[in-house]
């Protein structure tokens, strides 16, 4: 019986990305509930490794399986994190990772191809990275100008009023008292 307050089960887990050592596993979570996380059970079908991947205050709905066997079976559940517990666990999902030599074709070149598909998002990506990154040097440049030139107009002040503070005493500068009257040395 799942709890009032709890999340409902995450929904439609799927397995793409298939590798030799990795996957990445997504799901759905129903409309109008709170989820603040996930909790992934990933077990190798042989019982030789079981992982517990848990992520809290993220709405993300996928996620990179890393480190797994090459040509090995695993069964993965995927639970939502509310704020009051979690979900039951979906449908176990079965996949198989592939052997090292299994390879998506270098040669193919449709339009659909996943990994033509691949790079073009990678390349926007960098693209946009990029971007980013000539943008916050322009600004760090602009800070660094503005923080040189406030330095210099602060030294050049700095430097005024040493020179008016070090100015040697002159004889109209240095008044003494003598029997309570002003005299100036001669």
């Amino acid at each position: 019986l799942a709890h009032p307050d709890r999340p409902p089960s995450p929904v439609n887990v799927t397995v793409t990305q298939l590798k030799a050592n990795s996957a990445t596993v997504s799901w759905d979570v129903p409309e109008g509930d709170v989820v603040i996380g996930y909790a992934i059970l990933q077990q190798r079908q042989d019982g030789q490794m079981q992982r517990f991947i848990r992520e809290v205050n993220t709405t993300n709905r996928a996620c990179v399986l890393w480190d797994l066997a090459e040509d090995a079976d695993y069964i993965i559940q995927v639970q939502s994190i509310g704020l009051y517990g979690e979900s039951q666990a979906s449908k176990r999902v079965h996949f198989r990772t592939l052997k090292e030599t299994d390879r998506l074709p270098s040669n193919s070149s449709n339009q659909g191809d996943i990994t033509m598909e691949g790079l073009d998002k990678d390349r926007q990506l960098q693209t946009g990275e990029i971007i980013i990154i000539v943008a916050v040097l322009l600004m760090w440049a602009a800070v660094i100008a503005l923080f040189c030139r406030q330095y210099d107009i602060i030294k050049d002040n700095d430097s005024n009023n040493n020179k008016e503070k070090t100015k040697p005493s002159s004889e109209h500068s240095t008044p003494e008292r003598l029997s309570g009257g002003l005299l100036r040395s001669k």
